[in-house]
């Protein structure tokens, strides 16, 4: 298992690493960045959401030199992309002395004049944005070291390839360049032969197929539910011993303390525990003297415990390969084994990319229903309480006059029943998803959306239709009525699907344009 220290990068850089979180390199970044430093092209053909950013972003960082110039750029498709490629990039340098510029349309130029004027190392940005600033004469390219090109086939896709030739050429020639794409169309191919020097091509495989034995599903949680979502889960499921696998060792410390101060029986597992540390959380994994073990996928690896019934994926993996890794925690020894994956609206195109690569649609299921919680939690938490009455000392309890007191006003069941819901379901009110969207002129039971764009961008009923089934995992059939104009659409969809819809498709493109939705305005009133 490889570590960020075997990498001959500096102190200040493994400093912010180890401060964001990291533990070890994923795929890609144990395969590419080793050939960055070593200054070699490179294509990489990967997805979004394997690390690509830092398997470039480290190596980028650590060529760069005192000089106070533009030493690097990246171009990206879109301005989001680039705010976020800037931002990773701002947290890898943390303790460096580093300038990194985001630059794209929609942003005041003269305040990205103001920046360039006073030195920044690294500019991030879009095609048509970095080429006026060239025609302006207000960047300059001629010491670039290091050029990058991210999503090359969504920037092919969107029109962007003349703009990136313009580019090209007023980038110094005696560079080193790298091309990420998760897919190579003949077009790529031609830009790469033209402007690279012996490219060494790095494809991060796309995994076995998984195991049969293993029951798959995933749950589409919103966000701010996602804790509440994880405990409807894990109380309507019968578990022996449950692996969570979270994507930091950060959030393995935050869900760790959340699961134990609700009363599971639960422990992390991370890179910063000593040996020690580590077996003993393993001895009490595989004793069953806590049934939860969480981890991130590093802490993971070597884990051979036979009895895991379920593993469950609260954070997203990384990339295919490690979803792979992950499920194949359980369903050991041919014994059936559960994978439950929770989902958020943005994170859907990273699940249908693990689908298409594992070649397998993996099942939605609807969260369960705290009816359903508490049928099949009934008996243990019954257990638990005969448990303290039998087991409770005969001594004045601090609780008693609270009991006579509340005994006296009201009958006993009413009294049990008030404490059952306090002590075991506090935690059932998730119907609040923190969204009203009000009147939107929807039919009965259904909210409306208005999108700003329309047959401009040959957008059609079926498209969007689709496109919303792919993003958001809704049934085609239970959208609604689609209104389609020349620059703007009207969408209906079911009530109980608003929120993911909203918070699937505000990051998204549709019909290849970045669009913005909001609810729609009712109709106005006729007189």
């Amino acid at each position: 298992m490889m570590k960020f220290e075997e990498f001959e990068i500096s102190d200040e850089l493994q400093r912010a690493i180890k401060d964001m979180g990291f533990e070890a390199p994923s795929p890609i970044q144990e395969k590419i960045i080793p050939e960055i430093l070593k200054n070699q092209d490179v294509i990489g053909q990967a997805q979004t959401g394997t690390g690509k950013t830092a398997a470039f972003g480290i190596p980028l960082l650590e060529h760069l030199t005192k000089e106070k110039h533009v030493q690097s750029l990246i171009l990206t498709p879109t301005r989001e992309l680039a705010i976020q490629v800037a931002g990773e990039l701002q947290k890898l340098s943390k303790f460096m002395h580093v300038q990194t510029l985001p630059v794209y349309g929609g942003q005041s130029i003269g305040h990205q004049i103001k920046s360039l004027n006073r030195g920044v190392e690294i500019v991030v940005g879009t095609p048509g944005r970095i080429l006026d600033h060239l025609n302006r004469g207000t960047l300059k390219l001629q010491k670039v070291h290091t050029l990058i090109l991210d999503e090359a086939d969504e920037m092919l896709d969107m029109g962007f390839v003349e703009d990136i030739e313009k580019i090209l050429k007023q980038v110094n020639s005696d560079r080193q360049t790298m091309l990420f794409s998760a897919t190579m169309p003949p077009a790529i191919r031609k830009l790469s032969n033209k402007y690279m020097k012996n490219p060494k091509q790095i494809t991060i495989s796309k995994g076995d197929v998984t195991a049969p034995s293993i029951n798959q599903v995933y749950y589409k949680v919103l966000e701010k539910n996602k804790l509440d979502s994880l405990c409807r889960v894990i109380d309507s499921e019968t578990i022996e011993l449950g692996i969570i696998f979270c994507r930091t060792k950060k959030g393995v410390a935050e869900l760790t303390e959340a699961l134990q101060a609700r009363g599971y029986m639960a422990d992390g597992l991370h890179g910063d525990l000593s040996q020690s540390q580590r077996d003993m959380v393993m001895k009490k994994f595989r004793d069953g003297a806590i049934e939860f073990l969480i981890a991130t996928d590093v802490a993971a690896r070597g884990i051979d415990v036979q009895n895991v019934t379920h593993v469950i994926n609260y954070d997203i993996p990384q990339d295919p390969e490690s979803y792979v890794h992950r499920i194949g925690r359980t369903g050991r020894a041919g014994r059936d084994g559960i994978a439950l994956t929770l989902v958020t609206p943005r994170e859907m195109k990273h699940l249908r990319s693990i689908e298409s690569q594992i070649k397998m649609n993996i099942p939605a299921q609807s969260l369960p229903s705290v009816e359903e919680v508490v049928e099949k939690q009934q008996h243990v938490w019954k257990g638990q309480i005969i448990d303290l009455i039998e087991n409770d000392e005969e001594e004045e309890s601090l609780y008693d006059s609270v009991v006579t007191d509340l005994l006296d006003q009201y009958p006993a069941e009413k009294v049990v029943t008030a404490l059952m819901k306090l002590a075991f379901y506090s935690r059932d009110d998730m119907n609040d998803d923190g969204y009203n969207f009000g009147e939107t002129g929807a039919q009965k039971g259904m909210t409306r959306f208005f999108i700003n764009v329309g047959r401009n961008v040959d957008l059609t009923p079926k498209k969007l239709v689709d496109e919303v089934s792919r993003l958001v995992g809704v049934n085609p059939k239970s959208v609604g009525r689609v209104d389609i104009f020349e620059n703007f659409t009207f969408l209906e969809v079911p009530e109980e699907v608003a929120p993911f819809v909203y918070e699937g498709l505000k990051y998204s493109r549709v019909s290849g344009a970045r669009i913005n939705l909001e609810p729609a305005k009712p109709r106005p009133k006729r007189k």
